[in-house]
Parts: C-alpha cells; structure tokens; sequence
C-alpha cells in the first residue's frame, strides 16, 4: 500500500521511480478518433522543441495527403525509412536501428499502434518505442482511444468495428497524456471537408463509425481514461514522496461494512456512487479483537457482504486494527479515498456518551473526504449479546487469576512489610494489574486494580483491617494505585491487541510465503494443482476440487483432496457459471447457493484459468469472512503459478512447432539438392543409354545410385536415433580395415582430392559396431570433400595417445568459424564457411555424433593447428581398446 500520510514514502513506488532513471520519457497525443489532430499537434510540439534547443528527428509521420500536417514536417530531420518485401509489395518501416544510432535527444514516432512488417525485430511500433525509451530517448507519439487494449471490446460494442490493432494499458499508464479534443461537430465537418478521407471514404464514414453518437462516445473514453492515467501517475509520485493528502485526480470511494444486517445495504449505495462518478471503488472491512467474539451468523453475514460486493464489481479489503476508527483512517489514507460510505446505526444518548460516535470520530479525522452516512439497523439481540462479549467482559478464569494474584501479592508484601514503605508496597500491587490486562483484557485488568486498591488500604494503610482511612495523605495514595493501575491496565491492554493483530498478520504472511515458496518450485500443472488443494484444506479444513476446462471445454477435475467427492448437477452449473463470469458462484454468494460447494475463479494474465470449489461439512458456510482476503490472496497466487505453467507450456510446443518448420524447410532443401542432382545425373545416363552403354555412363550411374542410397541411409538413420531404435553389434575392429574400407566406399564424394592414409598398423583393437563406424567414416570423409578446396589432400591419420586412440579426418578447406566448432553437430546445421555453393542436408555429422555416442565414443570438431582446414575425430576411450594379446589371439 503507499504512504499513509505520515511522511514515509512508499518503497515500492521509489523503487519504480528508481527504475525510470536513465530511461526516455513518452508522451502521447491521443485522440478521440482519426482526425482530430494528433499528428499535427505532435509536430507542432516536436518544432517548438527544437527551437528551444532539443535534438529532435522524425522516425515516422503518417501525413494521409494533409497539406498543413505536410507541411509541418519539412523543418524537421527525417530518419529514411527501412524498406522491407513482403508478399510481392514493398513496405516502408521505421529503421529503429538507424535511429538508435543517430541517438537524438527527441524522437516523432506515429501511430503507436502500428502493426510492423513481417521480418522486422518487433511484431508492434510500440515495442520499438519502449527499445527507444530503454536508450534514453524522450519519444512523442499518437494514438487513438480504439486502439487502447482494456478498451477495444467498449468501442467494438457500440461502434460495430473493432480495431485489431491495440496497445498494452502499461504503456499508457507510464506516459505522459495529451488529449487532442475537438468536439464531433466539427469533426464531421472536417471529414465532410474531405480533411481526413477521400470523398467517397468520407460518405461511408460518416453513415457508420463517424456518426455523432459514436464520436460523443470516443470523446468521453478519451477524457476519461486520460483522467484515469493521470490519477495514477500524480497517486505514483505522492506516495514516492510519501506526501500526505487526498490529491483527488478522480474518485475513490470506500465503504465500511460490519457484521450489522443492514451492511449489504451499505454496498449497494457504494455501488450507487461509483456507478454515478464512474469510479473505483472497495468493500472494506476492520478486523478488531472483538472479531474473535462473532458467533457464526455474524461471521457469515460479513462473507455475503463481502461476496456481493466482489458481485457488484467492487474490490475487497480487510485490515486488522486496534479500532474500526483507527483501521478505516490508514486505509482511507493508504487508499488516497476520496468518499468514504458508512453505516450509522440506532445507538441511545448514553450509549454515545459513554463510547462516543464512529462516524462523529471519522468526520473530524478526515479531512477532505466526503462521508455518506447511510442509516441501518441496529442487530438482533444475539448481535448486541456478541458486541457485549465483543466488548471484552472478561471470563471467570481471569476474575478468578486475579483475584489469586492480588491475594499473592498482599502475603509477600506482609512478609516483607518490615523492609519495605507504604510507596514500594504500592509499586508491587501494578504486578497483577499489568499481568490480568495484558492476558485477559481491560476489564479484567480493570478488576484487578480495583481490588489492589481495597487490598492495599485494607491490610496496609492504617487504621489496619479497616476500609477507613485517617491520613488525608493516604487518601491521595488509594486514588494514585487506582488511576495508575486503570492507566496502565488500558496501555497493557491495548499492547496486546496490537500484539495480537500485528501475530495473525505476520501468520498470514507467513502463510503465502511458505505457499508461494513450495507451489513456484513445481514445474508439473497436475501436481502444483493438487498442492494448491492440499495447502487450502489444511489451512482452512474444508473440502477442495480444482476444475480446469477439456480439450472439449468442458470443466473436469485436475486435482482434489478427497478421491471420494461428488459434485451433482448443481455443483457443475455453479461451477460452469463462475468459470464463464470469472465470480464466485454457490454457496455463499448470490448465484447457485442451493450448491453445496463455493467456486472461485483462478483468473490470470485477462483470463480465467480454472475454478476452485470449498467445500465445508454440516452444511456450514464453506469460508468466514475473516478467512475471505486470505483465501483470495491464495487463488491469485495459484492463479499466477498456473498461468507460467501453461505458458511455459506453451512456449515448448512453439519450440516445438519452430523445430519442425525449421526441419522441414532443410529436409524440402535438402531433398531439392540431394535428391535432385543424384536422379538428374541417373535420368541422363539413362538417357545416354540409348545410344549404347559405355564404362562412364554405368559408373556414372552406379555412383550416382551410391550417392541417393546414402542419403537415403542417413535419414533411415537419423530417424532410428530419434526413435531409439538403434541395435549394436559391437565386435573388436582392426582402424586400419576400417579406414580402407571407408576411403574405397567413398571415392567418388573425395573425387578430385588426393588421400593420405596415415593408420599405424600397430594400433590396438577397438570395440565397436562395425556398420555404425563403417556410416561415421563415410559421412565424415563425405564432409571433407565436400568442404575441402578442390584439388588438396585429405588425411586420415590414427594417433594412440594419453590413454585413447584418435582417429581423425583432416581436409584443406575453409576451416570453422572460430567459438562454433560444436554447432556443426547440430540437425541439419551447415556452417558456410567459403563462397562456393555446397550442397548438403547438415544430416551428416549429426549422425557422426549419435552414432560415436552410442558406442560411448566421442567426436570433436576443431581447426588444425597449421590454420589449413577443419579437423573431425572420433576419440575412443581406454575402455573400448582390446588389449594386445586379445588382438594376438585374434589374429
């Protein structure tokens, strides 16, 4: 909450001020409906900036042919637009990096709204401005009041149109606001003008969204909701400030609600104003000590109150105070209230006498706040018996305790009256006072003084046994322990309702720590659901159900704590009404009642997520209404944990869907290289045939065969990894076989190369799946013909070192790009590294790498050490070379 008047400035609004330093400032033209003169205005300002001084360009200026808006913008600097292509047309975009890197102090940027080009860094020109703001630079910009978010459903309902392109509130609410107004008439006769559209578009218009009534509508959205953004900047800047005050922009207004039967009343005339003065408004309730002493009709007639009005539209707040006068004064402070509605029942002359008047008391300690007194009635009889015992009577126990403890004190100040004056035996009679008002309350500690007083002048002020006094000065000593002991019985007291309050505060605290501790740390929607029903049980003792809409949208259950729950037909509809309204619905509120569950929305990020069902045996009241904000406080912060759930959900399968596009397109590539070049050269030989068949020609056509055969095994392969589908036949292997076995197979992709076959004899025996390393060695001498400048030498070298054997694959080509070598193992991942067009699918090392994997090898991929091209090895580990006699006895 922010400052409550008393000059402490709130942290979180310093905090969010603190975040601004640095960041450009935006100001927005807005407007009613197009035409009205925003671009204008914006130039106009932009021109007397620069006069002043300021460093301002324009980024994007939408003109429409305007003659006088044209002509404004030729003393300024233009930023060139960025061309962008884009289904067989060109559009024009702002260049944000252009002008970011022009840097001025000022930048124009029109219609905020704009949906940019497909390809551009941002999907919306608002996001640019914010990566302006976030440089340092003050931005002007336009917008018109139906391209406002919370808004566009308003406008849509009485224009029939409704605009696609919107803005977040947030950007408005962190904006400076200038409303550009010109009043309907004259905007009619500006489009009549052909000032804003062309003729034929200005008729049309003018039969549909620029009628009167729609721009009288757009005008009072427009001044409204400038208002709004207003009030909120000036209450962020006071509560900074921590300057005290009501600082009205517009109205909020408060209404006090008890646990008297006329409070719903209450609510409904709250309901009244705001709808009058088109404001926000709050269902408030105090928590006082005397709250522990409801009875149940009490307690749930407060929750109605409260349920009709989150119904109403209101929102609600319950404070825990020392008094109803204290508790409704910080929040009227806290809120920057501007109204406060009130209930003042019929109380007689000596009940205000002896206890006084909330409303008298609220009147004179709020200043600047209108205060509507509302007659209600005064209870039933077990209402004033509860405010009786409200009151804090006392119980018997306590009564009883101190009477002991003033008997306790009189022996010991009897044992130790010889040492002691008739001052320090007085001193020990506030021992029991203190001790009865601090753990039984006032009364009793009311009692206690009295009988210290009779106890103190009985046994120790003379005449002794008597109840007379002689010494005029032991008179004033009676009355002194008496007012001493009411004083301090009323401070003691009230240190432990306090005490008591700031306690059940810091539980419910505690409470949502300890919840949003354990629920944030789960990243299963199923199990978060069944914890959120776990915790809410325990800490209420009710039944729970969480309900979360189908693939069908249906409402089914996610989670519950008891398997053995039964929700009938009611149950459903209370339960289908609160998820379609986004209100609590059944028992306890004012739809569905006759169900035996309440339903309360999860809503989140705009929408409603799921519901949540309590429900409580013996047909009691699910929730108290002291227990109502803290359950609230819970389903906002599982509607929270919920939402990232499901858009971190959401995000994998676009991640999902982005990989398979991004896979598809290399598979159509590679499919349209790959397969194409190897038929093409098999249909001509083909072809060649037919005037006879020659050496070449069969060659030819046995390579190019070769060359689609493996591809076509490389993508067999590639899905058998992914399947996991992939069976070993691991044997000992002689590296020397291999690698000649490999090199022959491969002779036609290192065609135009020369090979080095630098394999030790004497290098031991490895494990490993004949086949599978047979497919590495091709796909990696593959790659180096590919990517080896035509002509040089490719090598294949063995090397048995530090415990490992190295086998590796050295070409002459580009090299790879240095800090990227790991990426080329990536799926379909081709790092270009010369200007020559290369064919391939990036399937190939990528299958090098799952298969080296499977047989538990390794595979790097580095630069050679003489800069002259890549290098790609298979490492195998000790534990995969046979040991010489194995290979002996092998041989």
């Amino acid at each position: 909450m922010g400052a409550s008047g008393d000059g402490r400035p709130d942290p979180d609004a310093l905090l969010r001020a603190a975040a601004q330093e640095g960041r450009g400032r935006l100001k927005i033209f807005l407007g009613a409906a197009p035409g009205v003169g925003k671009t204008y205005e914006m130039l106009s300002e932009g021109a007397a900036k620069k006069r002043d001084g300021v460093d301002v360009v324009v980024a994007v200026v939408e003109t429409h042919g305007r003659v006088e808006t044209e002509a404004l913008t030729r003393g300024h600097e233009i930023v060139p637009r960025r061309a962008v292509a884009y289904e067989g047309r060109t559009l024009h975009e702002m260049d944000l990096d252009a002008v970011l890197a022009r840097a001025p102090q000022l930048v124009l940027v029109d219609e905020l709204a704009h949906t940019n080009a497909p390809g551009s860094r941002h999907s919306k020109r608002y996001q640019d401005v914010e990566e302006l703001l976030a440089a340092g630079i003050d931005v002007y910009s336009t917008i018109n009041i139906q391209h406002v978010e919370s808004l566009n459903d308003v406008v849509a309902s009485f224009t029939r149109v409704r605009v696609r392109e919107t803005v977040p509130d947030s950007i408005l609410e962190q904006a400076e606001i200038e409303v550009v107004d010109i009043p309907p008439d004259e905007l009619i006769d500006r489009l009549k003008a052909g000032k804003v559209y062309l003729p034929q578009e200005a008729t049309r218009a003018l039969g549909h969204f620029f009628s009167k009534s729609n721009l009288s509508a757009l005008r009072e959205l427009a001044l409204r909701r400038a208002a709004q953004a207003v009030d909120a900047q000036m209450l962020e800047h006071v509560r900074a400030m921590g300057v005290g005050g009501t600082w009205a922009g517009s109205d909020r207004i408060v209404v006090a609600v008890s646990e008297l039967p006329g409070a719903d009343g209450l609510v409904r005339v709250a309901k009244r104003v705001a709808d009058a003065l088109k404001a926000p408004w709050t269902a408030l309730f105090i928590e006082t000590p005397r709250t522990q002493h409801f009875t149940d009709a009490q307690h749930q007639r407060v929750a109605a109150t409260m349920t009709l009005a989150t119904q109403l539209g209101g929102a609600i707040a319950t404070v825990p105070a020392p008094s109803v006068t204290e508790g409704i004064q910080t929040f009227l402070a806290d809120a920057r209230a501007t109204q406060l509605v009130l209930g003042k029942s019929k109380r007689s002359r000596w009940f205000e006498l002896r206890h006084g008047s909330v409303v008298d008391r609220l009147v004179r300690a709020t200043p600047g706040v209108t205060v509507h007194v509302v007659p209600i009635e005064d209870g039933t009889e077990a209402d004033r018996s509860a405010r009786s015992r409200g009151r804090g009577w006392g119980t018997p126990t306590g009564y009883v305790a101190s009477l002991l403890g003033v008997a306790a004190i009189t022996a010991l100040a009897s044992a130790l009256f010889h040492i002691l004056n008739l001052g320090n035996v007085a001193l020990l009679y506030l021992l029991p006072v203190m001790a009865a008002a601090s753990l039984y309350g006032l009364r009793t500690g009311l009692f206690a003084g009295f009988l210290s007083s009779l106890a103190y002048n009985f046994f120790f002020l003379p005449p002794t046994g008597t109840l007379t006094v002689n010494n005029p000065e032991n008179v004033v000593s009676i009355f002194v322990l008496l007012g001493v002991a009411i004083a301090t019985s009323q401070l003691t007291s009230r240190v432990r309702a306090q005490a008591d309050l700031a306690a059940a505060s810091a539980r419910t605290n505690a409470t949502l720590a300890g919840f949003l501790r354990q629920i944030t740390s789960i990243n299963d929607p199923t199990e978060a659901s069944q914890m959120i029903c776990d915790d809410v049980k325990r800490l209420f003792g009710v039944q729970v159900v969480l309900l979360v809409p189908s693939l069908g949208g249906e409402l089914e259950v996610q989670a519950a704590t008891d398997p053995g729950y039964r929700l009938d037909t009611m149950d459903q509809a209370a339960a289908s009404w609160a998820f379609d309204n986004g209100v609590s619905a059944g028992k306890g509120s004012g739809t569905l009642a006759a169900s035996e569950w309440l339903f309360q929305p999860l809503k989140a990020g705009g929408r409603v997520l799921g519901v949540l069902g309590v429900s409580r045996d013996a047909g009691d009241d699910p929730i108290r209404a002291d227990q109502l904000p803290l359950l609230a406080s819970l389903i906002d912060q599982s509607a929270l944990v919920l939402e990232r759930l499901r858009l971190e959900a959401e995000m994998r399968d676009v991640d999902a869907v982005r990989t398979r596009d991004r896979l598809r397109a290399a598979l159509l590539s590679s499919v349209s290289h790959d397969l194409r070049t190897p038929l093409t050269a098999v249909i001509a030989a083909a072809n060649e045939l037919e005037h006879g068949a020659t050496p070449e020609l069969i060659g030819t056509i046995k390579s190019e065969s070769a060359r689609l055969n493996r591809f076509i095994a490389n993508l067999l392969d590639m899905a058998r990894v992914e399947a996991g589908a992939l069976k070993l036949n691991i044997e000992a292997v002689d590296l020397g076989d291999a690698v000649t076995g490999a090199a022959h197979d491969a002779r036609r992709a290192l065609e135009g190369h020369s090979v080095r076959l630098d394999v030790p004899p004497d290098l031991p025996l490895v494990r490993a799946d004949p086949q599978l390393l047979h497919h590495c060695l091709l796909n990696l001498l593959d790659n180096a013909g590919r990517y080896g400048e035509p002509g040089t030498e490719i090598v294949i070298e063995g090397r048995h070192h530090y415990g490992q054997i190295q086998l590796a694959v050295l070409d002459n080509g580009p090299g790879l790009p240095p800090g990227r070598e790991a990426e080329v193992f990536e799926t379909f991942r081709r790092l270009e590294g010369s200007d020559r067009a290369i064919g391939g699918t990036g399937l190939g090392l990528a299958i090098v790498k799952a298969f080296a994997e499977a047989m538990d090898m390794r595979v790097e991929a580095r630069n050679r050490a003489d800069g002259t091209g890549a290098a790609f090895a298979l490492l195998f580990p000790s534990s995969l070379i046979v040991r010489d006699t194995a290979r002996e006895s092998a041989v």
